[in-house]
């Protein structure tokens, strides 16, 4: 009988094939999203030093005092604003965009067109 992989370990090839392809830098660095059922994430991140410059979630208080809820393509879009503000205050303006092997469409895209409509470059 032939077996089949479940979606997880399919996005997770994905991404590696991804991260294959791109990598932060001090310069310009990457701008991982994650999504689960309920919430968004989103850092950016020097994968020269392997550190986390900035992140942004649905989980933080902050941010989600501004939500009704924190599933949705609005909380995606207010994540991507968030981001994009708090990497502005620290002089980041370029980013490599990493999807983490989800498909460019829904949260992931309304993450990404807030973030460069509040002034990140990608």
């Amino acid at each position: 009988m032939v077996s089949k992989k479940n979606r997880k370990d399919i996005r997770v090839h994905k991404h590696y094939k991804i991260r294959n392809r791109l990598s932060g830098t001090a310069d310009c660095p990457r701008l991982a999203v994650f999504r689960s059922n309920k919430h968004m994430y989103a850092q950016i991140i020097d994968d020269d030093a392997q550190n986390t410059l900035v992140s942004a979630s649905t989980l933080q208080k902050d941010v989600k005092a501004n939500l009704e809820k924190t599933d949705n393509v609005e909380a995606a879009a207010y994540v991507g604003k968030v981001i994009a503000e708090r990497a502005l205050d620290k002089g980041i303006k370029d980013v490599v965009f990493d999807r983490g092997g989800y498909v460019y469409h829904g949260k992931v895209q309304a993450l990404a067109e807030a973030a460069r409509e509040a002034g990140l470059n990608f």
